[in-house]
């Protein structure tokens, strides 16, 4: 059964529109998807979902801007109907300056009508600075937005750029949603109140997609991956693969571990667990994404990797060749996108900086996955990784040495029925990352960083053909900072996503009685400030929306 429905999905689909997880939780005899402990219904909301539903929100904040004089210009507008790139012009801004405090891009976007959930990029002079999907519309239309702090791309927007963007689409007779988009810059000019951002001094893309030349007085050098498993094939839903003994639809050598690494002239530099993105499609059942999306739906977050360790290496004026690949995907699939930039900061008093790479240790690589046959089939998943590396520069203001140590674990356990009627995982992914400096004329510099991704979801097809999927999806992380043994600054993130919807498969839109309450709480808090919003849906409805601390 979920074969035969996500291969009609994959049916002119840009995005896979998602794939059946779960064993069969309890139901009420009338098939809807309540269940003991979801919120109440309102007495206003729908008995069902309609043709249309309040448009799509998260519960992710805003991002603060300065106050005093700013800037705004339109970098794209486009209708995308096709495959076919919107191309343009990017000209600095007039009367904001050339150092500014923040910059921000907003993208506004309207479709209507019916279409799959897309994924799109956006970039200014090569440099990707966007990496976004799409939700599903209703027949009478939807409009959303997306927000990102871009001030790190300063470098990029002095300059007259090209500028490119897709949302790769496809129009016909059944998906009739034109996906119409406006992306615009802000630009918050320093003053009195508001400094110049601290944003690195270069912004570097990879020549002919692997070649690397630095300035010869970078002193610090960071890569960021825009890593995501997309494109309608197996590799979109990767934590779901099985070793290919199993009997599955989607298969692997060896399982559903993933790792993106990076290399530098075929050493490893840097390792890093992929998040599970769920895209507006996704677990084959749109009703869990049309008012709340998934974590990072809108906003794909780069993976970041400090690769100043190898700063004494790649400043020799020479190019050096950067590569990224995903670790445990099957050779010949496709389905991974990892296009790269490479953030500079340069010593502004010397032309020339000089260090050594002085250690590169890799631990073995852990992957293992146990399969038990039977009702229901079951894979086991255990898999990680460490890396250590450290290098020195010598600068204007003294040696400097930056140790990266990362800790990469994985668990799951898939659990699935024959037929695939019902599918069902548990997974964990932790990532965990110190960053030291030390030698800068001052005490020693660390930051600890702990990342743990979840995901936890059930699926099932009932008789009569109704599927109810119960998912819960987090993103998680714990940010440390220490200077001198004492610390300086925390932070912790807690963005946690909850779906149980429910409707008819096989039949017309009308037909489906579709049912679904989704929410999302996102909190931030530290030495900072605090963050806390709540959202909650009830068949399309948006029934509550509340924050506080």
């Amino acid at each position: 059964m979920r074969h035969r429905i996500v291969m009609s999905m994959l049916a002119g689909a840009t995005l896979l529109a998602g794939t059946l997880l779960g064993a069969s939780p309890a139901r009420p005899a009338d098939g809807s998807a309540r269940m003991p402990g979801a919120i109440g219904q309102p007495t206003d909301a729908p008995d069902e979902f309609g043709t249309d539903w309040h448009d799509p929100v998260t519960a992710a904040p805003s991002v603060t801007v300065p106050s005093g004089k700013s800037c705004r210009i339109t970098l794209a507008e486009a209708r995308f109907r096709d495959f076919t790139p919107y191309r343009g012009t990017y000209t600095p801004p007039d009367g904001c300056g050339d150092r500014w405090s923040k910059v921000v891009l907003r993208l506004d976007g309207n479709v209507r009508g019916r279409q799959y959930d897309r994924l799109g990029y956006l970039r200014v002079g090569g440099v990707e600075i966007l990496r976004t999907s799409t939700p599903e519309p209703s027949p009478d239309g939807i409009e959303w937005s997306a927000e990102k702090d871009v001030t790190r791309y300063s470098d990029t927007f002095r300059r007259t750029r090209d500028v490119e963007m897709l949302i790769g689409n496809v129009v016909d007779d059944t998906y009739t949603g034109v996906i119409d988009v406006e992306v615009t810059l802000t630009f918050y000019a320093a003053g009195r109140h508001s400094r110049p951002a601290a944003a690195p001094d270069r912004v570097l893309t990879l020549a002919d997609g692997t070649a690397l030349t630095t300035p010869r007085n970078s002193e610090r050098i960071v890569a960021e991956v825009y890593a995501t498993g997309s494109g309608g094939g197996c590799e979109e839903f990767w934590y779901l693969a099985v070793p290919r003994q199993a009997p599955y639809s989607c298969q692997a050598d060896r399982g559903p571990y993933r790792e993106v690494q990076i290399t530098v002239d075929g050493r490893l530099a840097g390792i890093a667990a992929p998040f599970p993105t769920v895209w507006t499609g996704g677990w084959s059942n749109p009703f869990l994404w049309y008012v709340v999306p998934g974590p990072r739906a809108f906003d794909v977050k780069p993976i970041e990797y400090d690769l100043t360790p190898f700063a004494g290496i790649l400043d020799d004026g020479r190019p050096h060749r950067v590569e990224v690949s995903v670790t445990g995907v099957p050779q010949g699939r496709s389905g991974w996108s990892t296009p790269v930039n490479v953030l500079v900061w340069q010593d502004a008093r010397s032309t020339r900086v000089t260090g050594r790479l002085t250690a590169d240790r890799a631990g073995d690589l852990a992957d293992s996955s146990t399969y038990t046959p039977g009702s229901p089939h079951r894979v086991d998943t255990e898999g990680g990784h460490r890396l250590t590396v450290a290098g020195y520069v010598d600068t204007s203001h003294g040696r400097v040495t930056t140790t990266v140590s990362r800790r990469l674990a994985d668990t799951s356990t898939h659990r699935w029925t024959d037929g695939e009627d019902t599918d069902g995982l548990d997974a964990t992914w932790t990532d965990d990352e110190t960053v030291t400096v030390t030698g800068h004329g001052g005490p020693a510099r660390s930051t600890h960083t702990h990342r743990t991704y979840t995901m936890n979801g059930t699926t099932a097809v009932s008789a009569g053909d109704r599927l109810r999927t119960v998912l819960t999806l987090g993103d998680r992380a714990s940010v440390v900072e220490v200077r001198g043994g004492r610390r300086v600054a925390w932070s912790r993130l807690d963005d946690t996503y909850t779906g149980d919807a429910a409707y008819t498969l096989n039949v017309p839109r009308d037909q489906r009685h579709a049912v679904g309450t989704t929410g999302e709480r996102y909190r931030l808090y530290g030495s900072g400030g605090c963050y806390d919003r709540t959202l909650t849906t009830v068949q399309g409805m948006l029934t509550e929306d509340r924050s506080g601390c």
